[in-house]
């Protein structure tokens, strides 16, 4: 578990401050457990979801092949698992389908994962009911649409795949308009530490392009310094 001062700093990162603070931890470039493509974000801001992911899977393009009392069980099976598990939490769902097409996340969904105490969705599937979700919880999404079509729960825990990023139940992950990425386990508990020292690392060229003497020479000479520090 993570303490309450890393939460609120990784709470107030945004994720690419992130993946970069994994670098420095690592000592090295080439991080990869991040998502691929342009996701959408529910709300404009730069609000984040994180926490240890609760994954399952959708579809929405055919009708189950399983009765309307099976299909309801196995919802409410969905729901008591996204009740469960350790928080900080974060909804991680796959739509299976080869073009999204159900919206799973629409006021209901949210206020009903928000009661859960989740913090918010990760998804490659679709969102609607802009505008009247609540505020303080985050969906990352792929598309946008009016209607849910047939959608159905497929699959609760196990591995996912959400824009190009195999994520695990349990893995932590963080995400915000940008996409998401995989903290790892190790340098979970330290990632306050390396991402106040990439904050310090880019303040020292940020600091000096905001000056009004700034030049090439003292541009060149707060790289310099930068790069001493960063990997």
């Amino acid at each position: 578990m993570i303490t309450s001062e890393t939460f609120e700093i990784l709470a107030n990162s945004d994720t690419p401050t992130v993946c970069n603070a994994i670098e420095l931890a690592q000592g090295k470039r080439g991080f990869n457990h991040f998502t691929r493509g342009t996701p959408l974000a529910m709300h404009a801001n730069a609000q984040v979801a994180m926490g240890y992911a609760r994954t399952a899977k959708i579809a929405a393009e055919h009708p189950p092949e399983r009765s309307a009392k099976e299909n309801q069980q196995i919802r409410m099976e969905y729901y008591r698992y996204m009740s469960e598990g350790a928080r900080p939490a974060l909804c991680v769902i796959e739509d299976s389908d080869p073009d999204p097409v159900g919206a799973f996340w629409g006021e209901v969904n949210t206020n009903i994962h928000r009661g859960f105490g989740l913090s918010g969705t990760l998804t490659n599937g679709v969102m609607r009911d802009l505008g009247v979700c609540p505020e303080d919880y985050q969906v990352i999404a792929g598309a946008i649409g009016p209607s849910h079509r047939f959608v159905h729960v497929t699959q609760i825990g196990g591995s996912v795949s959400v824009f190009g990023l195999n994520i695990n139940e349990g893995d932590f992950v963080h995400a915000d308009r940008h996409g998401g990425c995989i903290i790892p386990p190790e340098i979970l508990p330290e990632m306050g530490h390396w991402i106040n020292q990439m904050q310090e690392i880019e303040a020292i060229v940020l600091d000096a392009a905001k000056q009004p003497d700034f030049d090439f020479t003292r541009f060149q000479n707060a790289w310099q310094e930068v790069e001493k520090r960063r990997v």
